[in-house]
């Protein structure tokens, strides 16, 4: 049974991880190792959130023992009488899910030290790789190593003045063992730093969030808002392309047949989606073009690679936004609708086992009645959880009395043998801690260039950068909560068996500011951040210092309402339009259909043209851009994103004798990432 749950635990992470995974990503654009790293890095975080819970119900069970046989030696030294010292086996309850003690700390061995492996070493280098402009593998990485420089240059100097304190503290002696110690524990340190803020923003924003989604008007409004600012970032994305088509119109000019870089600036041009290509071989070349320097074509590629990525983002989020915003419009119509059946502005088809299992009733219910309740609920939960987590941050440093409402709830447990609870309240209390401070990472206004979007649309980049954020944040959040449920020795300052987890990080001992000051003291801070995110001063700071923000019934906030109110209305008739315009060609095909097995009999064969050919044929410049709007009816987002992008959301790049597009299910090609 021990193992049985230990398994299940290991096969729910590695479940976990690659759902969101074939999410977020494509396993089938993306590069290989770009899949395995980021796959590896989110199943070993989630590894340490499933499996820490049993090592802490294993760590309470072997301290039962522990103390047993200390009261048994202690009787018998006393009374000398071994039938009188309590048998550990009959005091101490074995929980279901104990293993045996070399399993654990070989398993956080190896998924500690990978993870740090990957988030301090291997992924930034595969991040600098995939956006370096190089068009060689030794170009790409002696650029990533550049970019790399001074992040980790600013590590090694750390690291070089620790180690010279320690050297010279009397006493102290540096050995394999202290060395560890302070890389993993300097680690922890800035991941709990960062932990700290991302708590104190989200611990407040996440039951606050829920409970304005339960309110219609008020999540539609903020929508209105939203698509008025990613529309401006999609224009201005729009914008740096077109200077992007421009330097590269001149390059072309400039490198004629024969050039030795033609090779290059066809590597180039084959990046750019089939829509651009179409802009940019229609765009007049300059009368004089200066041939380009092999370190500014460099430059122009890794622009060129940033501005695709920008703007396949903003396009991204522009589709998923309207959507959204499209389905709140629906529910505000169907909310006075008489018939309770839930109907859709827009008909999009729906697998049959999901009319069956959701139909239309049914979701007029959970839309129009039942959500919001839920929504409320889930908010007023949420909220007694920060409550909690933000008191015993607060309080945890404190032994006697116990205050922290964690280290309460498994003292209490502890003492019932209760081990399912200690498991439980560990895992719920660990997963809410993760989810509020990783789902604030990508929510930050400054780090926009990294966006985690659904339907298999997150390119490398992002990816790489939620790999890296997951190894970085979960060892530090663990080691926090096992610091407010009272199960680090250095925290209650007292010697108690600690988790084979605490074991294998060790502790810093070797710098007391660190082991008794910043870790225990540097939580307590996470109160004054919550009160700042209640009263919304970073977002009032931020609107003051000129960055647009969602701030109640402030002029500008009411003017860029409107403006995304305004926007949703064109790009609802954009819709409405090509839905017409398609039913009318489905209607004639069929109407001709009928004439064309007439002729058919009477012996007269024609072949008809397809509706899409006679439009484009029949149709002025630019018409179908104008008439087929992002997002059409009858694709999906994803397929959509392949029309406009093509191939250069791909990592490779097309041969002389295959110019065509790459299909879905073929496996990337051999190489790194994209162009080599």
């Amino acid at each position: 049974m021990a193992y049985t749950l230990f398994v299940i635990e290991l096969i729910s992470a590695f479940i976990l991880a690659a759902t969101l995974l074939y999410r977020y990503g494509d396993c089938y654009r993306n590069h290989i190792l770009v899949t395995v790293s980021v796959l590896t890095a989110w199943y070993f975080s989630f590894v340490i959130m499933f499996l820490l819970p049993l090592d802490i119900s294993s760590t309470v069970y072997r301290q039962c023992l522990e103390n047993a046989a200390k009261a048994a030696t202690t009787t018998q030294g006393v009374q000398n009488i071994s039938t009188l010292a309590p048998s550990p086996g009959t005091e101490c309850q074995k929980p279901s899910s104990f293993v045996s003690s070399d399993i654990f700390p070989n398993l956080w061995r190896v998924v500690y030290w990978t993870s740090q492996c990957l988030t301090w070493l291997i992924m930034p280098m595969m991040q600098s790789y995939s956006k370096a402009g190089d068009f060689t593998v030794k170009g790409k990485l002696k650029s990533a190593l550049v970019d790399n420089a001074i992040y980790y240059g600013s590590y090694l100097l750390i690291c070089g003045i620790l180690l010279i304190y320690i050297a010279l503290k009397p006493g102290v002696y540096l050995d394999p063992p202290k060395i560890k110690a302070i890389a993993s524990s300097a680690s922890n340190t800035w991941g709990l730093f960062l932990l700290i803020l991302l708590l104190g923003y989200a611990l407040v924003e996440v039951p606050r969030n829920l409970w304005n989604n339960s309110k219609k008007n008020y999540t539609l409004t903020y929508c209105y808002f939203k698509i008025a600012k990613i529309s401006t970032d999609k224009c201005e994305a729009e914008e740096t392309v077109d200077d992007i088509l421009d330097s590269l119109k001149a390059v072309i000019a400039a490198v004629g047949p024969g050039h030795p870089l033609q090779r290059h600036v066809e590597i180039i041009v084959q990046k750019l989606p089939i829509e651009l290509r179409d802009r940019l071989n229609g765009r007049t070349a300059p009368e004089r073009a200066t041939p380009p320097s092999p370190k500014s074509l460099v430059n122009l590629h890794k622009k060129t690679i940033k501005a695709l990525h920008g703007l396949q983002r903003t396009e991204t989020q522009w589709g998923l936004m309207l959507e959204r915003i499209f389905h709140l419009e629906d529910v505000a119509a169907n909310q006075r609708s008489p018939d309770r059946r839930f109907q859709h502005t827009f008909q999009t088809a729906r697998p049959r086992l999901t009319r069956i299992l959701y139909p239309p009733i049914f979701e007029w219910y959970w839309e129009c009645f039942l959500k919001q309740y839920f929504l409320k609920t889930m908010a007023l939960i949420t909220g007694v959880m920060s409550i909690a987590v933000v008191w015993s941050e607060m309080t945890f440093f404190s032994k006697k009395p116990v205050l922290s409402i964690f280290a309460q709830i498994v003292i209490a447990a502890t003492g019932n043998y209760n081990y399912l609870a200690i498991e439980a309240i560990s895992t719920i209390v660990i997963a809410y801690m993760f989810y509020c401070a990783y789902s604030t990472v990508l929510k930050i206004r400054l780090l926009n260039l990294y966006y985690l979007a659904p339907h298999h649309l997150t390119n490398e980049y992002s990816l790489i950068f939620s790999g890296m954020m997951v190894c970085r944040l979960t060892p530090a959040m663990c080691l926090n909560f096992l610091s407010i449920i009272h199960m680090d020795s250095n925290v209650i300052k007292e010697r108690i068996m600690e988790t084979y987890y605490t074991q294998i990080m060790g502790h810093m001992e070797v710098l007391g500011i660190i082991a008794e000051g910043f870790n225990i003291y540097f939580p307590m801070l996470v109160v004054l951040l919550c009160v700042a995110t209640y009263l919304s001063l970073g977002s009032r700071l931020l609107s003051l210092c000129g960055f647009q923000q969602f701030i109640g019934d402030d002029e500008l906030t009411t003017d860029l309402v409107d403006e995304g109110r305004e926007i949703v209305k064109r790009e609802k008739r954009k819709r409405q339009r090509a839905e017409e315009s398609q039913s009318r060609r489905r209607d004639y095909s069929e109407r001709f259909a009928a004439y064309r097995e007439r002729d058919a009999q009477d012996g007269d064969y024609y072949v008809q043209p397809s509706p899409e050919r006679t439009q484009r044929a029949h149709a002025p410049r630019g018409y179908e851009r104008a008439e087929l709007p992002y997002n059409r009816a009858h694709l999906t987002l994803e397929d959509e994103l392949d029309d406009r992008f093509g191939e250069s959301t791909l990592p490779s790049v097309r041969t002389d004798f295959d110019d065509r597009r790459r299909d879905k299910m073929t496996l990337p090609p051999r190489g790194l990432f994209d162009d080599v």
